[in-house]
């Protein structure tokens, strides 16, 4: 549910001396000298702070070089005007404040206090603490040992404007091994975004075990080859690319992610981007019209015509699949795709046309949409909640799925107004694999130029909708779709600084697009670039790509004009 900004408070896109990105609804110093965070301050942690507490010790500590040992019971509630501990880091819950808001205070007489919401509002104070001291404190070991690092003194006061403020990563396209992603799950916890969506299947791979159908990673995990640039390029990487995660290795992710109080929703694609699951049970596909036998794990991008059989057999096989899943994901919402289905296996397929006619159904749309609707119900049979992109509007949903909207504003538009909730994530202003800049040196330059700019004034909220309508909408989410993405320079380059904006965007109380203060954005990030550069991102600097960023001669699909209407 979106978070209503406070009412009176300053501009939060005004430039702040801090320099803290997203933008805090609230910064006041003091003009007094700075808090100094050295061998000798100790850390005092309440009730529920448990994971900051770690995190502050094991990140911040190994950063700066100083253990943050256990205060003393003094530290633990000085009275306002008590000066009396000013070595000491305090983390609190306070039931007062709205979930995952913070109030960050520091002061050279008291020390530091963070006091949060609940348990994700002190954490997310910690790193507002982290941004206040500077690149150092983004580093996994110090690189001035024995220095003093000093927190500028005053206050912040943040909240964020909305509850799901999501970054989906594609991992079938080009495989990000386990470190990868618990390398990404840091850098959004360092950017206050807390929902990793999971993109585990699609044609070109299957990525996580499944221990009763041992095939979908023996066979749908790899492909023989891969193509290089867009699908229309005569590039291809002759060698196998593949990987998978263990369930262990899913367990690890999921608890990893816990720690920073971000949620992980997994994604299984269905029924179509299939072809690895039926490259692996060929069962699973149209084998009336198709030989299956002979399908292999897809090379190529774009939308494979194989999808999923509409059989009991192929309801009882995911049935299965999501059951392992749920026993490895908490997450309220389970995506299931339900996008880029093609029909026309379907509508040649006998089989799928008996099973249109025994179902009472009046075409190959409503199939899908049964399909869809199958698996709703079991979900929610089961305490979970569908989610899928925007095409699974067609037909009809139950009254609790809700929608990720991609294709444009108007499928959330369309889900607000029957009572869902929305995601907000269209292809036009935040899938972050478009290109940069239109600039010829850009790297296999994808769809329309979405610049920094044009991220910073995405606005998550169609003006179309009603107050009551547009409490639907969740929140909004940046995706990564990895087909031009071959390794984790690739994925740095297009994801920031962009992600960056994007992450204000969901986090902060930003006036209407128009009104926004870009200058005084970019003013910030020039403060921010230092922390990115000392946790080893290769972002896409702002004069452009550096010579080894590019891709030259790798065609890609770039797209002429303004993108269209949303």
């Amino acid at each position: 549910m979106p978070h209503e900004p406070a009412a009176g408070r300053p501009r939060p896109d005004a430039p702040h001396p801090s320099g803290v990105i997203p933008a805090p609804r609230s910064v006041r110093g003091s003009g007094r000298p700075g808090v100094p965070l050295d061998a000798r301050t100790t850390l005092w942690a309440g009730p529920g702070t448990g994971t900051t507490e770690r995190w502050l010790r094991l990140t911040l500590g190994a950063a700066l070089g100083i253990s943050l040992p256990p205060a003393g019971e003094a530290a633990t509630a000085p009275a306002a005007g008590e000066r009396n501990t000013p070595g000491v880091v305090r983390l609190r819950v306070d039931e007062a404040l709205p979930p995952e808001a913070y109030v960050l205070d520091a002061d050279s007489g008291r020390g530091i206090e963070i006091r949060g919401g609940d348990g994700a509002g002190v954490f997310w104070g910690a790193q507002t603490l982290r941004q206040l001291i500077g690149p150092d404190a983004f580093r996994r070991a110090p690189v001035r040992p024995g220095a003093v690092h000093v927190v500028p003194e005053g206050t912040v006061e943040d909240a964020p404007r909305f509850g799901w403020r999501g970054c989906m990563l594609d991992v079938a396209r080009h495989f990000t091994p386990k470190d990868g992603v618990l390398r990404h799950l840091d850098l959004m916890a360092a950017h206050k975004l807390n929902v990793f969506h999971f993109h585990l299947t699609d044609d070109q791979g299957w990525r996580i075990e499944i221990k009763r159908y041992p095939k979908l990673t023996e066979t749908g995990s790899w492909r023989a080859r891969t193509k290089f640039g867009h699908r229309a390029s005569p590039h291809w990487e002759e060698k196998p690319h593949g990987g998978f995660y263990t369930q262990d290795d899913i367990r690890e992710i999921v608890a990893y992610a816990a720690e920073r109080h971000i949620a992980v929703v997994p994604e299984i694609d269905i029924p179509g981007h299939s072809q690895a699951a039926v490259a692996a049970y060929p069962e699973l596909g149209n084998t009336d019209v198709v030989d299956t036998l002979s399908l292999s794990v897809w090379d190529s991008w774009g939308v494979s015509e194989n999808v999923l059989a509409p059989t009991d057999n192929t309801l009882r096989f995911y049935e299965g699949v999501f059951e392992e899943l749920l026993a490895l994901f908490p997450s309220e919402f389970v995506h299931v795709g339900g996008d880029e289905c093609p029909k026309d296996q379907w509508k040649a397929s006998p089989a799928a046309q008996a099973r249109i006619a025994e179902l009472g159904l009046a075409d190959e749309d409503e199939l899908q949409s049964w399909f869809i609707r199958h698996f709703d119900t079991w979900l929610t049979a089961r305490g979970r909640r569908l989610i899928g992109w925007d095409e699974i509007l067609e037909g009809g949903l139950a009254p609790g799925a809700a929608v990720s909207s991609w294709r444009g504003y108007r499928g959330g538009i369309a889900a607000a107004r029957a009572g869902h909730d929305v995601v907000m994530c269209p292809e036009q202003q935040v899938y972050l694999d478009h290109r940069q800049d239109a600039g010829p040196d850009e790297p296999v330059p994808i769809g329309f130029v979405r610049t920094l700019e044009d991220v910073y004034r995405f606005e998550p909220v169609p003006p179309e909708l009603t107050p009551a309508q547009a409490r639907h909408v969740l929140g909004t989410q940046a995706n990564l779709w990895t087909e031009v993405m071959e390794d984790r320079g690739r994925l740095d380059y297009q994801a920031f600084p962009r992600l960056a904006a994007f992450a204000e965007v969901a986090w902060s109380a930003l006036p209407a697009p128009a009104e926004r203060d870009f200058a005084g954005f970019e003013r910030r990030m020039a403060a921010h670039y230092p922390r990115l550069d000392a946790l080893g991102v290769a972002y896409r600097p702002s004069a452009g790509p550096l010579p080894w960023q590019r891709r030259p001669g790798v065609p890609g699909r770039p797209v002429d004009g303004p993108p269209p209407a949303v």
